[in-house]
């Protein structure tokens, strides 16, 4: 009877997580159909001198594969001359026509592309993993720079990477996989490097092969389009000298970096080459490590980032491998596992502008973003072998059980757990650079124009009036007239807003970081639902209120007659004042250190928003009510924060905290598993099973 009922609690649980597991299956279908179309219509929407930009130049009417001169005279054809021989008919299809079909076409390879990574995963552990491989790889490619630059210009960059894979992990037999691979090499030459990777992984039948249809589609392109061929191999070597100027931000390859650097003549030529052969012994070594460990797919895209890197030339639609790099597991913990996919998705998809901030030193980081991380991956990153124990089971995230709350329902969300460890630092830094980034695109695009704003400002002037509290006049006029009054404000308003935050959550990440992750998350929903009242309502501060006599005391004097306001409005949304962050976010520094700093200097957090309330409306940048709005938001933040996660107390770490164990169960310690299959038969829980971490870890933190 017991076995009975277990048995269809158990299967009722399966079935429950199923359908759980197939939802999520659509769900990301369906995101990768809406990237998919949106990409596709992004290109075709454009006008017809817009759009296909690299297609155009090649066949179109006056395009260089018309012309009966050299491909290269113009130096806009930058492919090798089998490229051009294959491209040479598409020269009698309408235009029209060739826009449409060779965005599907394009669409179609990224497809394919996404199901053979999928395919070719290393070690897949769970069902769940084989399901939602192939829609979560195709929406990645269909984010990345390099596909997006693909798209939009026309490129053919796609079509190697996925010969390669095809290749690798779809044909049977060595001849074909030399074959579509010498094919690659053909279209793109660095894919040659695929080459010694096969020889010394035991496929040397295929390697020889790869060489050899090389030499066959390069031969026959020789013959057909000799002078052609001798201005691109022998003139331009490999056309290294073709295309945008190699210093440029667009050729991420040590090349160009080295170009950028100021390097130039023999010097950077030896240099390069000295590099290249550095970047090819050490990536080629690793690549061939992983293959023999059982990680093919990993050690493929780590051969293309070496291809990449000693490529003279890398333009942004070539580097498709760089993405593919993502497939490594690194760190021997949970809380580290996603800091690598992490740091490759985010710099795949986002411009350098969006992950550093603007500094004069970080710029050569910046600038050469995808480089570095070709160069880490092919050379440096530490991935884990499928030998280490720690490949499928990571050591487990520390949860801590929270206090029990006066209500049924909260903590909302229970998936959502709060950890005691300390989050990884690189981690913490991109999620909070680029939350910032997007937080002030949207407040820079959230305008409704200047009339609305100053429509609203009047409305708020005349609330305002009617509570009797629009002392922005008066605080405004005394500000000016106390001269170190106005100094004082003005550094204030401009110096503070950032400083107080950071400090605080660095000192929170340092000595408590279970209540770092509690404080943090309560100010990004506060920051998020201060974008929704900047969208919605934008609203002029008094300083650009024409007529009302205000003085901006922080920006100097403003031109009302400019609809444009002069240079700042193209810097910052001017009319994003309400809510105001400035006092919402000084609230909530103030609120964290009466909560959680010792009393002596629980005082001081009165200080902060007294200072910035005082500033912003003396400064005339807020309305009173804008303060009120600013503190609604920073008080939501909180309760949000409290409805998914429970108090912020945690219970005492002697309330049944086990320390995770980090081998899998059965295994004695320095035993390493074998594979993923072996550590599922030894009972260990795949990395993204709930089993994996132990909720009933807990602890509380001393104070500073």
């Amino acid at each position: 009877m017991a076995n009975a009922e277990h048995s269809v609690n158990g299967g009722v649980a399966a079935g429950s997580a199923g359908a759980r597991l197939g939802t999520v299956r659509a769900v990301l279908w369906l995101i990768a159909a809406v990237l998919a179309v949106r990409q596709a219509a992004a290109v075709l929407g454009r006008p017809p001198g817009e759009r296909l930009t690299d297609l155009e130049t090649w066949v179109g009417d006056n395009g260089v594969l018309h012309l009966t001169g050299s491909l290269y005279d113009t130096k806009a054809f930058t492919g090798t001359p089998f490229s051009g021989l294959v491209l040479k008919p598409l020269t009698r299809a309408a235009q029209e026509s060739l826009g449409i079909a060779w965005t599907l076409g394009t669409l179609l390879l990224v497809v394919a592309l996404g199901l053979v990574v999928a395919r070719a995963l290393p070690g897949r552990a769970s069902r769940r993993t084989d399901l939602l491989a192939a829609p979560l790889a195709i929406s990645l490619l269909m984010l990345s720079l390099p596909v997006r630059n693909s798209f939009s210009l026309g490129q053919t960059s796609i079509l190697p990477v996925l010969l390669v894979l095809l290749g690798c992990f779809v044909v049977r037999g060595e001849r074909g996989s030399g074959v579509l691979i010498g094919i690659g090499a053909a279209l793109q030459p660095t894919v040659l490097l695929f080459a010694p990777l096969l020889w010394f992984t035991g496929r040397r039948r295929a390697a020889v092969t790869s060489v050899s249809t090389f030499g066959l589609f390069t031969a026959l392109a020789w013959a057909v389009m000799p002078a052609d061929s001798w201005t691109y191999w022998i003139h331009h070597v490999a056309g290294a000298g073709l295309g945008e100027s190699a210093d440029s931000l667009a050729n991420q390859s040590l090349h160009g970096a080295l170009l950028r650097a100021g390097l130039e003549g023999p010097l950077e030529i030896v240099l390069f080459l000295l590099l290249a052969a550095g970047v090819v012994f050490l990536g080629l070594r690793r690549a061939v490590r992983y293959a023999r460990d059982g990680q093919l797919l990993l050690a493929v895209a780590l051969t293309g980032c070496a291809a990449v890197a000693i490529s003279p030339t890398a333009w942004q639609h070539q580097l498709v491998w760089v993405l593919l790099a993502v497939v490594g597991r690194v760190g021997t913990k949970a809380r580290d596992r996603f800091v690598w996919p992490a740091v490759v998705v985010l710099v795949m998809t986002l411009p350098g502008k969006m992950l550093l901030p603007n500094m004069a030193v970080l710029h050569p980081v910046r600038d050469n973003a995808l480089l570095i991380v070709a160069l880490a991956a092919a050379c440096g990153v530490p991935f884990l072998s499928r030998e280490s124990p720690y490949f499928a089971r990571p050591v487990p995230t520390e949860y801590a059980r929270p206090v029990p709350s006066r209500w049924k329902r909260v903590p909302f969300a229970p998936f959502w757990r709060r950890v005691v460890n300390r989050p990884n630092l690189l981690l913490e830094l991109l999620v909070i650079r680029v939350g910032y980034s997007v937080y002030a695109k949207i407040r820079l695009a959230a305008t409704g124009g200047r009339a609305t704003a100053e429509e609203h400002g009047r409305q708020v002037h005349a609330i305002e009036r009617a509570l009797g509290i629009d002392i922005e006049h008066w605080a405004n006029r005394a500000t000016v007239k106390a001269g170190w009054a106005e100094d004082f404000f003005n550094f204030y308003y401009s110096t503070f807003h950032f400083i107080v935050p950071l400090t605080i959550l660095g000192i929170l990440y340092v000595r408590r970081p279970a209540q770092y992750r509690w404080a943090r998350s309560s100010l990004g929903f506060a920051t998020i639902l201060a974008l929704v009242g900047f969208w919605f309502y934008p609203l002029a501060p008094p300083r650009l209120m024409p007529g009302m006599g205000f003085i901006d005391t922080v920006h100097g004097p403003q031109d009302l007659a400019s609809p444009d306001y002069g240079a700042l409005t193209k810097l910052t949304n001017q009319y994003a004042a309400m809510p105001s962050l400035h006092f919402g976010w000084s609230l909530w520094c103030g609120l964290i250190i009466l909560i959680l700093a010792p009393k002596w200097i629980k005082p001081l957090g009165l200080l902060h928003p007294l200072f910035t309330v005082s500033a912003i409306i003396g400064t005339a940048n807020h309305w009173v009510l804008d303060a009120v709005g600013g503190a609604t938001v920073v008080g939501t933040g909180f309760a949000l924060t409290y409805l998914l996660s429970g108090r912020r107390e945690l219970l005492p770490k002697a309330v049944g905290a086990v320390k995770p164990d980090p081998f899998p169960a059965g295994e004695p310690a320095g035993k390493p598993v074998k594979s993923v299959e072996a550590a599922g038969a030894a009972g260990a829980p795949a990395p993204d099973h709930p089993g994996a971490s132990d909720p009933a870890g807990a602890a509380r933190e001393p104070s500073p």
